[in-house]
């Protein structure tokens, strides 16, 4: 499931906050429910348009980030489906404690929305680059995490958690990155999915199946590294897993069975991440062979995001080089 413009002079770019904007937008129109709340960062989060089309139904909350979480979970108590906004490193990191208790405690519908995630928030450095935003959401009970590839499925996603009556979490990039999935793209009700099977040019099969199940626009290095692999007859699958919580297990219980080597890609900590979801699942219902690629244990830094991405080995000629040595 890939877009034909894709690896092609054609090829597009939009953030990932972009799309939840506008399905925000589309949500708000079918639904009256829908309400937004923001701590002071609107066209940053793309809320504005939201903001355009139904004042009645925004709030600006100013940089409250704690007491937007009360605000939310009360309308959300009283009937409301309230979308609350900010920089990930603020929503949920500095309100985490006040999301878990009155917000997946209470089991109330509020979608906390964390933005400019991961390292490729670039030169605002560590202090705004959220890497373990996926790690404390998914720890709390009640609640689902969802991270888009792009921006098609973050407004698929966002058009999705509107309607499911549950707590949820959707993780957010700064950056424009490129289109992966066509326009007719439709969510799947959480379920992982093939991205890119190899295909062998003579027809013949690869000495070596690796599996790379990624979440986030980072899935466009995998990608680039299949690419890169290929010629050295080692097929790779790539599958995206948008959802993190709750897992797609029987999915992936179906496809550790048909490869030798899995690798997991995030732009987030190894730790507590996609990669130690599947990797705690695995190990208690199929034991398998795991690389984890992500960031090891470390603060993000400033910098450019090719750069950062060189730094913390997440580009495509760094998932190479460690599936090659994890064949060998």
């Amino acid at each position: 499931m890939l877009r034909d413009t894709l690896f092609t002079p054609k090829e597009e770019e939009r953030a990932t906050r972009e799309g939840f904007g506008e399905g925000l937008v589309n949500a708000g129109t079918t639904d009256s429910r829908i309400v937004a709340l923001c701590a002071d960062l609107t066209e940053s989060v793309k809320m504005d348009g939201f903001r355009a089309k139904f004042p009645q139904r925004f709030f600006e909350v100013g940089i409250t980030e704690q007491a937007m979480s009360g605000l939310a979970s009360g309308m959300a108590a009283m009937g409301y489906i309230p979308f609350m906004a900010s920089y990930a490193m603020f929503s949920p990191g500095r309100n985490w404690e006040q999301i878990r208790t009155t917000v997946a405690y209470n089991n109330v519908p509020v979608k906390v929305v964390g933005a400019h995630a991961g390292i490729s928030v670039g030169p605002d450095g560590a202090t705004h680059q959220a890497i373990e935003d996926i790690a404390i959401m998914r720890m709390i009970p009640n609640m689902e995490v969802y991270v888009p590839c792009d921006a098609i499925e973050a407004r698929a996603i966002t058009e999705h958690i509107a309607t499911s009556g549950k707590p949820a979490y959707l993780r957010l990039t700064r950056e424009k990155t490129p289109l992966m999935v066509p326009d007719t793209y439709a969510w799947n009700h959480g379920k992982a999915y093939i991205m890119q099977i190899p295909k062998h040019k003579h027809g013949g099969e690869f000495m070596h199946k690796v599996g790379i199940i990624g979440c986030g626009p980072v899935i466009y290095e995998a990608l680039l590294a299949a690419k890169e692999l290929e010629k050295d007859g080692i097929g790779v699958t790539i599958v995206n897993m948008p959802q993190i919580k709750p897992l797609d297990t029987t999915f992936l219980l179906r496809f550790v069975k048909d490869i030798r080597l899995l690798v997991t890609l995030e732009e987030h900590q190894v730790a507590g991440g996609l990669g130690g979801a599947i990797a705690e699942f695995l190990s208690e219902h199929h034991p398998t062979k795991i690389v984890r690629v992500g960031v090891r244990d470390r603060f993000g830094q400033s910098g450019k995001v090719r750069e950062l991405y060189e730094e913390y080995e997440l580009t495509a000629k760094h998932i190479a080089e460690k599936i090659r040595n994890a064949s060998m």
